[in-house]
């Protein structure tokens, strides 16, 4: 429990306490004593060092300068002067730096292996090497990577609770190392140093092409173990060529294929010095660096809901939610029992799991003799055996268990939810348990498509695309602090991003562009909506959290993308273009409507042979030349922030020459867009491109057509997004309820009336007769929750971190109350409002140094500080129908 008067939550960048940083200079916040309004002063000891007393009101992002050294651990505390005085010290908290690169001693190895094995299913190898320890051990590091994916053991015992390791990044630049407290498992004498190795990210199968191979032909692992005594001396040891290799009990193991395991061959890691010499690989050590992100993690149990027989030997298992992760299996039988199972996301007509919705992607040619999330064991016939597949992931609610022995009960099943180990930030409830539904399925969805970098499915293609994580990182950075885990991926953005200035359509781009299918793919680079995710995730991230260092970090990368953009819009024409128009009007080198887009994209009706005709042939200028303007516009920004005065002009200039040119070019005087779609009129206005007199005739027009197409969704892919916030904002919030609680395809709650327990990829993911459609776990259209967030409950972030927000609720369709509380930088946040006849009794929470707006009709608007406020308040008319 917090002391009376003593700052807490104290973190290190965006994480607690991290162990394994890097060189870069630390930065520390923390959140001000409980009751306290605000910090007038703050002083920070770590380890020797002392800031003295500063004043500042500042309380998040404070550089504390120590000199990086490899191991260097540091315990640190503040103290702060607010309006309640004086108080006491924080409990302390720490930070590690990592391995840095002039300290690696260790040399990579790889296993031995035999030429010709079938590439999606190679076996996992087990590398090892031993260590003496004569001395009395205060501490124990054990640095570790590798190409592919590994499991590290000290005698035997598993290291950690890290998952997947080394993670995914942009792999021919950038390789994550990981850093474990390994301190309680020496033992005096000879230590037993081990890692299990399968191909992972590496030289598996990996997103949309499902290809292998891309980063290299063979796997390798790279571990260096720092032992300091008692006296202050270590012993510094780690891969060499006297480790060893074998192949393991793990027979086959690809993240999507799934893996085989005979556990009859579990190799002892004591027999180590009679397996086969390793081969010494020679990588070097400049690509590696430590994670900004929290590791994946097995975070979650699911006991299943349902366990019944489909035939003698054949189960089905519901685990009710569909999950990314695998399943632990216990009681295997005897000896040389196999066991399979396949895992899948829905059910066929017969009630047997199916997959035939999502295992194959529609784009390219995958070789479909290979298995699909498919696991098989053969049992050792021993009672305690347990079958659990660390060393791949699969999207799914069912399971079918082929060849178990006897009866399987949900005893004998757990589901384990694995993802990224993120602190929940955000929640929402209501009275209506329809649109509390809709929130659940929305956040399952996002949960399970974190698992390292931001997927777009946990089962097809697990691919980093570009455009589903600059749709939904507003709506995850309310649920979630995806502050680092962003980092992570924009450093992997910026390292992969073309000479240019184009940015990849996937973080990270695993399909190099060699002779191999899909030779096109590069061509396919370069997309508005897509790549602007190169300016759009910084700027989020920085509104949600108030760390300016992520937009300092990637400004290079932003800057390029809106001056590929902006050169890209001065070259060619669309032909289309040309033929209305033959010489050019000024404005038309503003006018972005050349190179590849994707457009809109699925826009309801349109199947995805028709978008894919589109994306080749279409005038995208409406969609890109917007985008052009918002990335532009953020980038000036940014800009100013940074104190980049010069660009912060010159990019204002473009953003306002941008936005001109489409309203020549898409707008009438009367307030009318072209093409006159939901999406064109969304966009328009959500980016500022009407002018303020017209915007009452547009958001009218777009109320229209919504109307006529009877309170159904009209946008595609990219404005879904952001329909409904933009007709709350302009006084339509009964349409947009009307159309959040439609019932009809195409429609949110036909997901939730089809017993979806995520967010499908395409709106009719479960047909009427119960057929499955494409992926049923893609969160993009899950990025709707931000208007439970922001309209519903009325919380909408004003200035960077949360430092002001407003809290304005749009009730409606007979809601009696909602709330919703988010975790910010500087304490929590939340609002709850109760229906007392016209008005709304309104409580509000206002944490420590930040202010709450509350504006009224036709009145100022209402200032409220810290701490916890309840107040009668006027919700907005909406416009007339």
């Amino acid at each position: 429990m917090n002391a009376p008067n003593r700052p807490y939550a104290l973190r290190v960048d965006h994480l607690t306490t991290p162990l394994g940083i890097g060189p870069e200079t630390p930065r520390v916040s923390w959140k001000l004593p409980p009751g306290a309004a605000a910090q007038h002063a703050y002083r920070i000891v770590a380890n020797g060092w002392d800031s003295g007393r500063v004043e500042s009101e500042q309380s998040t992002w404070l550089p504390v300068a120590m000199v990086p050294a490899s191991g260097l651990a540091v315990t640190w505390k503040v103290k702060t002067w607010t309006d309640l005085g004086e108080s006491e010290w924080s409990a302390p908290s720490t930070w590690e730096v990592g391995l840095l690169t002039a300290d690696w001693r260790a040399e990579w190895i790889g296993p031995v292996e035999v030429v010709g094995l079938p590439a999606r299913q190679r076996p996992a190898f087990q590398l090892g090497g031993a260590v003496s320890i004569t001395g009395e051990v205060v501490r124990a590091r054990l640095y570790a990577t590798a190409h592919g994916v590994y499991e590290a053991f000290v005698n035997g015992r598993r290291v950690g609770d890290h998952e997947l390791t080394p993670g995914w990044t942009a792999y021919n630049s950038r390789l994550q190392v990981q850093t474990f407290d390994v301190t309680d498992l020496l033992v005096p004498g000879v230590n037993m140093l081990g890692a299990l190795l399968s191909d992972g990210w590496w030289r598996g199968q990996n997103s949309v092409a499902r290809r292998v191979d891309d980063y290299g032909t063979s796997t390798a692992f790279l571990a260096q173990l720092v032992v300091t005594f008692a006296d202050g001396s270590q012993v510094v040891t780690g891969t060499d060529e006297g480790w060893r290799s074998i192949p393991s009990h793990v027979l086959g193991a690809d993240l999507i294929a799934g893996e085989v395991h005979d556990l009859r061959r579990r190799v002892s890691w004591s027999g180590w010095r009679d397996w086969q010499p390793v081969v010494p690989q020679h990588h070097g050590y400049d690509r590696l660096c430590p994670s900004p992100a929290p590791p994946v993690r097995r975070i979650e149990e699911l006991r299943p809901v349902s366990v019944r027989e489909l035939s003698s030997g054949r189960w089905l298992v519901d685990v009710g939610q569909n999950i990314n992760g695998w399943v632990r299996l216990r009681g295997l039988g005897s000896t040389g029992t196999e066991i399979t199972l396949t895992y899948g996301e829905w059910l066929d007509r017969d009630g047997d799991v199916t997959q035939d919705h999502v295992a194959w992607p529609a784009s390219t040619e995958v070789d479909r003799s290979v298995p699909f999330q498919v696991d098989r064991v053969v049992a050792a016939g021993n009672d305690d055996d347990v079958f659990e597949p660390r060393h791949s992931t699969k999207g799914f609610q069912y399971v079918r268990v082929e060849g178990y022995e006897g009866t399987l009960t949900a005893d004998d099943v757990t589901a384990v939810v694995v993802h990224t180990d993120l602190e929940r930030r955000g929640s929402f409830a209501c009275s209506d348990p329809r649109l509390e539904a809709i929130h659940r399925i929305a956040v399952w969805s996002f949960r399970d498509n974190a698992c390292d970098i931001p997927t777009d499915c946990p089962t097809r293609e697990r691919a980093g695309w570009t455009g589903d994580w600059q749709i939904y990182v507003e709506t995850a950075a309310f649920l979630y602090d995806v502050g680092g885990f962003s980092v992570k991926w924009l450093r992997d953005l910026a390292a992969e991003q073309r000479p240019d200035g184009r940015v990849t359509n996937l973080v990270p781009e695993s399909h190099p562009g060699d002779a191999r299918a899909p030779t096109y793919w590069p061509d396919l680079e370069g997309s508005a909506g897509w790549g602007d995710a190169a300016v759009h995730v910084p700027w989020q991230i920085y509104r949600a959290t108030g760390d300016e260092r992520v937009l300092a970090d990637q400004w290079q990368s932003m800057r390029a993308w809106v001056d590929y953009a902006a050169a890209t819009a001065a070259g060619e024409r669309h032909p289309a273009r040309v033929e209305r128009r033959a010489e050019p009007a000024a404005h038309e080198r503003l006018v972005w409507d050349t190179g590849w887009h994707f457009g809109e994209w699925l826009e309801p009706g349109q199947d995805v042979p028709a978008a894919i005709k589109a994306a080749f042939s279409a005038d995208h200028g409406p969609v890109a030349t917007a985008y052009l303007h918002r990335s532009a516009h953020q980038l000036a920004q940014a800009a100013r922030i940074l104190g980049r005065d010069l660009d912060a002009a010159r990019y204002a200039r473009l953003a306002a020459d941008v936005a001109t040119a489409w309203q020549r070019e898409f707008l009438t005087g009367d307030g009318q867009v072209t093409p006159g779609t939901q999406a064109t009129y969304v966009r328009a206005l959500a980016f500022g491109l009407i002018p303020a007199p017209l915007r009452a005739a547009a958001a009218g027009r777009l109320a229209e057509l919504v109307r006529a197409g009877g309170y159904r969704v009209g946008t595609g892919f990219l404005a879904t997004a952001q329909l409904l916030p933009v007709l709350a904002e302009h006084g339509y919030v009964d349409v947009a309820y009307e159309l959040l609680l439609q019932h009809r395809e195409p429609s949110w709650l036909v997901m939730v009336d089809r017993g979806a327990t995520t967010i499908w990829e395409e709106w009719d993911g479960i047909r009427a007769d119960g057929t499955p459609h494409a992926s049923l776990n893609h969160y993009s259209k899950g990025a709707v929750i931000s208007f439970l967030h922001q309209y519903v409950a009325g919380l909408q972030l004003l200035e960077p971190g949360w430092r002001r927000f407003r809290v304005a609720p749009h009730p409606g369709s007979g809601l009696n109350w909602a709330e919703a509380q988010h975790e910010s930088p500087y304490g929590t946040i939340a609002t709850h409002w109760e229906r007392q006849g016209n008005t709304l009794k309104l409580k509000v929470q206002v944490p420590p140094g930040t202010t709450a707006d509350i504006p009224h009709p036709n009145a100022a608007t209402q200032i409220l500080t810290s701490g916890t406020h309840t107040l009668t308040y006027t919700p907005p008319r909406p416009n007339a129908e």
